[in-house]
Formats: structure tokens, sequence, C-alpha cells
């Protein structure tokens, strides 16, 4: 019911930047919480960046400084802007949404993903 598309993903050198997008679409009432995740040693994904609908902020170590997470409730978008990125951070990154959506009855909750994007950081 609940749609999310990433987009941004590409090919950079070490030092580069790059902009994620993540579209929501469906029968959407709220979105409380968007977030950006990648595979990590030793777990199926981690926490890169997530945002509230307050806008409250949360950054795993290793991007505090280097990414900034960010949303546009108009649109249903969320970002990720990735500056100085390294090696380190190549990976498929993926989108979550939490929250509630509509449905015929009234609301349901979701918690939906994305089908992510490739970040390579390579010279």
């Amino acid at each position: 019911q609940v749609q999310l598309v990433e987009s941004g993903g590409g090919l950079v050198q070490p030092g580069g930047s790059l902009r994620l997008s993540c579209a929501a679409s469906g029968s959407i009432f709220s979105i409380n919480t968007m977030g950006w995740y990648r595979p990590a040693p030793g777990k199926q994904r981690e926490l890169v960046a997530s945002i509230s609908n307050r806008g409250s902020t949360n950054y795993a170590d290793s991007v505090k400084g280097r990414f900034t997470i960010s949303r546009d409730n108009a649109k249903n978008t969320m970002y990720l802007q990735m500056n100085n990125l390294k090696p380190g951070d190549t990976a498929v990154y993926y989108c979550n949404a939490r929250g509630l959506r509509r449905t015929i009855g009234g609301l349901a909750a979701y918690d939906d993903w994305g089908q992510g994007t490739q970040v390579t950081v390579s010279s």
C-alpha cells in the first residue's frame, strides 16, 4: 500500500558527494519515521540515519559530520546528503518508512522498504 522508490546512487570518487532520494507514495496517512539503512558486518542492515516526523535525527557514528538527512513532508520525500564519501561507505542503501496508511476500514500501520540504490566509492 505504501511504495518507496530510492534514487541518486552511483559511482563516486573518495571525497566526493552524492544525494540520495526516497519518494513515498500510496495510501499514506502519515510517515512517522523515515530512515536509510545499509548492510554491515554481522548484521542484516544497520541504521545510517533516520528522521522523525518532528525532525529529530539519528546518525551512525561512522557518518556523523559527513551525512545529513532531511525530509520534505509535502512531497513525502526523504533525502540523504552524503559528503566526503569513503570507500567504506560502498553499499546498497535502503529506504525505510514507518507510519499509518489509509484502508477501507480506517487506518493501519506500515513498515516498508524500498528496493535499494547502489553507492560505490572508488578511485
